[in-house]
């Protein structure tokens, strides 16, 4: 199913939300914010909750949680397989909702679901609005929904309180970066390198760049994700980055460890990792271009 094309007019940008305050928390302690991805139901719904605490108590400030889908053709192997196994363990968006709605029990860390376009249209936008803002969703980002389709999306989740992120690439012409960021609220996602999510051994030469045409464009924190996978790479992003993006990673790491007892630990030792690489000084703001 298609989404009828329409004009959208800029959405108001969110600001005052937890997603913002992850942000101005993370201006004030001297840090970028580490924004930590794991698939819904992997291993299974069951324990995601735990996942995501272990993650929040090893410094993560923003979870961006998906939603499994069966197509996942922005992703690598990595996070492929993990939607695959969070599909067999029954993971629906319903599903998904549930897990934040018992999370919200014990934790208020930013949730940001990220989702293609099919599980959300089905759903319903609407629906899916008012039911993900009252379990405690934060906002959500469908990676192939393109910013002219967005129009019924994007009215749906303002009514309901809700931020839309949307993704800038390396080819975004200028213009386009404008108007995208334009429509989003809490941050503005750039893509370090073209391809799929994974993990990778280096920063593409592109993505510093990328980073600086982006922050001329918004004043919205501007967050880089897809391939970043080592300490050293968030040490690179700092100067130029509100936020890093960690997925595969981590996903990596529940797959290699979901049946052990020590998982949760492992994940809170790797996100702290990810984090003391994301400390910072008010000098580099020079280089971010502030």
């Amino acid at each position: 199913m298609r989404v009828a094309e329409s004009s959208v007019t800029p959405s108001p940008q969110l600001n005052s939300g937890r997603i913002a305050q992850a942000f101005t928390r993370c201006d004030l302690e001297g840090s970028r914010a580490l924004i930590a991805f794991l698939t819904a139901g992997d291993p299974s719904p069951d324990r995601t909750v735990s996942l995501i605490g272990a993650l929040e108590r090893g410094g993560s400030d923003i979870i961006e949680l998906g939603v499994p889908f069966s197509d996942p053709i922005a992703d690598g192997p990595v996070i492929q397989r993990a939607s695959e196994r969070a599909l067999r363990s029954g993971t629906t968006v319903r599903k998904v909702l549930r897990i934040v709605e018992e999370l919200r029990r014990t934790s208020q860390i930013p949730v940001v679901a990220f989702s293609y376009l099919n599980p959300v249209l089905r759903y319903g936008f609407e629906r899916f609005a008012a039911d993900a803002a009252s379990v405690g969703v934060d906002g959500a980002l469908l990676t192939d929904l393109n910013i002219e389709e967005a129009a019924g999306y994007v009215s749906e989740m303002n009514a309901s309180g809700l931020d839309c992120v949307f993704l800038v690439t390396q080819t975004t012409p200028q213009e386009r970066i404008a108007r995208i960021a334009g429509h989003c609220g809490g941050f503005v996602y750039a893509v370090s390198r073209a391809g799929v999510t994974g993990v990778r051994s280096s920063i593409a030469s592109d993505a510093v760049p990328l980073l600086r045409r982006t922050r001329r464009a918004t004043s919205l924190p501007v967050a880089i994700g897809f391939g970043l996978s080592q300490r050293r790479h968030m040490e690179e992003v700092a100067p130029f980055a509100e936020g890093a993006v960690v997925g595969s990673a981590f996903v990596r790491l529940i797959e290699e460890h979901s049946r052990d007892e020590s998982l949760e630990a492992r994940l809170e030792a790797l996100a702290r990792e990810f984090k003391r690489g994301l400390d910072w000084s008010p000098a580099s703001d020079a280089a971010v271009g502030r």
